[in-house]
Order: C-alpha cells, then sequence, then structure tokens
C-alpha cells in the first residue's frame, strides 16, 4: 500500500511550529501592533481635541481643526516610505527585525510629542517640530503592518489565514481602545485646563512602558517559517519593488482598492465623530470618546471572527457585503444621530465599526495573498501604505470640510460610498486563497499531498475561500 507524500506543515530551524511558538507568534502581532497603534491613535484623538488649542491656536476653532486633521493625514502620507523601505526589507532580511525597528521608531516619536513645547511657549516651533514627529510615526506604522501580519499568518495553517492574519488587525481597535480610554480617563479626573496644560501628555509618555513590553514579546521570536524557506532557497528577491511593479501589478492595484473603503468608514467612526458629536451634537469630549470606546471593544471580538469566517466562506463575498453595510449605514447613523442622545451616537459607531469589522477582519488575508510569499512583505506594505494616503489621511479632512460647507451628514456619506465602491472593485480584480503556494515554499519543491498541518493542500486550494485569479 503506497501513500502520497505529505507536505511537512511550518517548521522552524527545521522543527516543525509547536502551539507555544505559534501563540507567541500571535501575540507578539497582536500586542505589538495594538501598542503601536495606541501611539498612533492616541495622536488621532488628540487631534480632534487637543491640538487645536495646543499647537494650532485661531479665533476660528474650524480653521485650527483643519490645521490640527492636516498633521494627522501627515502620518498617512508618510506610510508610503515606511512600505517602501522596511517592506522590501522584510523580503530581504526577514519579518522579526523590521518589526523590532518599526516599534521604535513609533515609540520614541511618540514620546517625544508627550515632551513637546506648545505653541504658546516656543512659537511656530512647535507644530513644525509636532508634524516631523508625526511624519517619523507614519513611518513606523508604514513599515508596521505588513511584517506584523506575516509573522501571524507564516506561522499558522494557511487554510486558517483569516484568522491568524486578524491578529495584526485587532492592534487598531486594540490601541484605539487603550488610546481613547487613557484619554476619557484622563478627561474625567482632570479639570479642563489642567488637561490642556499637562494632562494629555501622559497618555503620549505611557508609550514608553508599553513599547518596552513589545519590543520584549518581539525580540524572543524566531523568524517566520516561510521567510526562512526563501533563505534556504536563495530564493528572495534582489529588488522588490521593482519586482512587485513589473509582475504584480494587477494584485498590487486589488489591494490598495480593498482598503480604502474601510480606511475611510474607520476614520468617519472613530476620528471625524469626536469633532461631530462635540460640535454638532453638543455632547461633552468625554462622552464621545466613551462611545467610541465602547465601538472599539466590539471590535476586539468582531475581527477576530470575521477573519475565522472568511476561512470557512468566500473572503471576498464577505468582505463585499460589509462594505455595502457600511455605506448604507452612513446614511441611517446621520439621520439618527442629528439631535439625539449620547446612547444613540454610541449605537450608531458600534453597528458601524460592526461593519467595518467584517471588511477589517478578512483584509490581512485578502492583501498577504495577492502576492507570491517571496513578494509578500514588499507588496502588502506597499498596497496599505499607498491606499492609507487616499482612504485614511484626507478622510477626516475632507469630512470637515464637506460638513463645514453642506451643514449636512449626506455629502460624507456620499463620500464614504465613492470609497465602498472603490473596494468593490478592488475585490473582484483581486483573486481567493490558494494555501499551495506555501505548502511549495516549506517543501522546497511543488507539494503533490498534504499541505500544513498534515492538511491536504490541494483539496484545500479548490475550497470555497481559494481558487485562482479572475
Amino acid at each position: 500500500m503506497t501513500t502520497e507524500p505529505q507536505a511537512p506543515g511550518p517548521q522552524v530551524d527545521g522543527a516543525p511550529v509547536t502551539r507555544r511558538s505559534l501563540a507567541k507568534a500571535f501575540t507578539a502581532s497582536l500586542t505589538g501592533t495594538s501598542l503601536e497603534w495606541y501611539d498612533f491613535a492616541v495622536y488621532s484623538a488628540a487631534s480632534a481635541v487637543v491640538f487645536p488649542v495646543v499647537f494650532f491656536p485661531s479665533s476660528d476653532p474650524y480653521t485650527a481643526t483643519i490645521l490640527a486633521f492636516s498633521t494627522y493625514a501627515v502620518g498617512y502620507v508618510s506610510r508610503p516610505l515606511g512600505g517602501f523601505v522596511f517592506g522590501r526589507l522584510g523580503d530581504k532580511i526577514g519579518r522579526k527585525p523590521v518589526l523590532v525597528t518599526t516599534l521604535l521608531i513609533i515609540g520614541i516619536a511618540t514620546f517625544l510629542i508627550g515632551l513637546l513645547p506648545s505653541y504658546a511657549t516656543i512659537g511656530l516651533a512647535a507644530p513644525i517640530l509636532l508634524v516631523l514627529l508625526r511624519f517619523a510615526q507614519g513611518v513606523g506604522v508604514g513599515g508596521e503592518w505588513g511584517g506584523a501580519v506575516l509573522l501571524s499568518s507564516e506561522f499558522g495553517n494557511p487554510r486558517r489565514r483569516g484568522f491568524w492574519s486578524s491578529a495584526a488587525q485587532v492592534g487598531p481597535p486594540a490601541g484605539n481602545l487603550l488610546a481613547n480610554g487613557a484619554l476619557a480617563v484622563l478627561t474625567a479626573v482632570l479639570s479642563e485646563e489642567a488637561f490642556l496644560d499637562w494632562g494629555w501628555r501622559v497618555a503620549f509618555l505611557a508609550s514608553a512602558v508599553l513599547v518596552g513590553f513589545g519590543l520584549w514579546i518581539r525580540l524572543k521570536l524566531e523568524d517566520t517559517p516561510v521567510f526562512q524557506a526563501l533563505e534556504a532557497r536563495g530564493d528572495a528577491p534582489a529588488a522588490p519593488v521593482r519586482e512587485v511593479f513589473t509582475t504584480q501589478l494587477r494584485p498590487l492595484i486589488a489591494a490598495i482598492l480593498s482598503r480604502i473603503g474601510p480606511d475611510v468608514t474607520y476614520a468617519l467612526f472613530t476620528v471625524f465623530t469626536l469633532t461631530y458629536g462635540t460640535t454638532t451634537l453638543g455632547l461633552e469630549r468625554s462622552q464621545v470618546l466613551v462611545a467610541v470606546l465602547i465601538g472599539s471593544a466590539f471590535q476586539l471580538i468582531g475581527i477576530p471572527l470575521a477573519g475565522a469566517l472568511s476561512d470557512r466562506i468566500n473572503r471576498r463575498l464577505l468582505y463585499g457585503v460589509a462594505a455595502v453595510g457600511a455605506a448604507i449605514w452612513a446614511y441611517v447613523f446621520f439621520a439618527i444621530t442629528d439631535g439625539s442622545s449620547t446612547v444613540v451616537l454610541t449605537i450608531g459607531i458600534v453597528l458601524a465599526l460592526v461593519f467595518h469589522s467584517f471588511m477589517y477582519g478578512p483584509q490581512a488575508a485578502f492583501i498577504v495573498e495577492q502576492f507570491s510569499p517571496r513578494l509578500r512583505s514588499t507588496g502588502s506594505s506597499l498596497a496599505y501604505t499607498i491606499a492609507g494616503v487616499f482612504g485614511g489621511a484626507i478622510a477626516p479632512l475632507m469630512f470637515t470640510i464637506i460638513y463645514e460647507q453642506t451643514g449636512s451628514g449626506i455629502g460624507i456619506a456620499l463620500y464614504l460610498t465613492v470609497a465602498v465602491v472603490l473596494t468593490l472593485v478592488g475585490l473582484a480584480l483581486g483573486r481567493d486563497s490558494n494555501v499551495q503556494e506555501d505548502a511549495d515554499y516549506l517543501v522546497g519543491a511543488p507539494a503533490t499531498g498534504a499541505g500544513t498541518d498534515g492538511i491536504d493542500a490541494t483539496r484545500a486550494s479548490s475550497g470555497p475561500a481559494s481558487g485562482s485569479r479572475d
């Protein structure tokens, strides 16, 4: 009796990946990204409620808010630089060293923002330094995401890529939860004067402790089994950026467009709502922060749930349905919150972030599987960061301008609808999962038998979440 050869599961240094190693990779991806997004999100929240007063004083609150959101956008505009530099390094020297470096960049920049003198103290130098530090934050986040996604997904079974890669996706809401939670506590226990004078700085300075914890976890990890297999085969690309643009252009466009809708949705319901709730609805700043806090808490469950569900049904279909739902909900949100209570605002934000979760949960897996293993870090990082410029970077600024000009949420909902249409185009251009690619690299030759964890890779690649490019 003969049996077909079986492709081994992921291995590190020739030994099968243990559940302990897999748990460490998942935790490192989750905690590291959460800590970095804490740094990034605390800036986002402060740009709506603190920086217009501290760094951009103006007799016109609208102008001050526009300037503050412009510095928020700088963190997105600088992301492609991080994606370009660190994405290619992830394919050339490994995922682990990149993740350590990006964590340090964001942590140091955030800590320095907490020490930055105000406009009243050093004048124009204050907003200039703020912009430079925000730029550094963006570079770090731009290089972080691709590596964090690969860290968890390449240690795990590729048939469950949706779930394993969702570890990095939980980072933004977890970081947002921590950031808004810290600001909510500070605003609750401090007077308005004390909070604007020094209280907000505590949230930024606390990043030193958080980043130290993240570094401790990441430094203990090996690099991913897929990258080690690439190294063993001598298959690391010499010019990964050029290769992505010359051989992977359609996957790159598909991945970029797929991110626009989720980015705009997140910016609307976690950043712009802070301004909308305080200036239009007349609510207290702490009330709006708590509403966002509750919505983010629901995402901690919704994102991994959506990622796991996308492993069982077609990933693109789930993603697309959630995108359409988010666009429709934007119209409902502005209709029900106009002149309403904190409870209604909270319900509106929670449901909006549920729709976002069912886009964001499958998103990492969808983007990663658009690219071959040898170009995943570069392709994923470029897609993530380029999309951020056209999605989340300008969205809060555009929302503010649209609302100031129209006085209505319909224009904002239309803006989100356009973003969702672009996402649907990206999903249509993309391909479904093909777990055979990972198996081929891990065995060093085309695999004909079982895939990772002893699962038949050939059979798995023909399931509902797999296929070839349309």
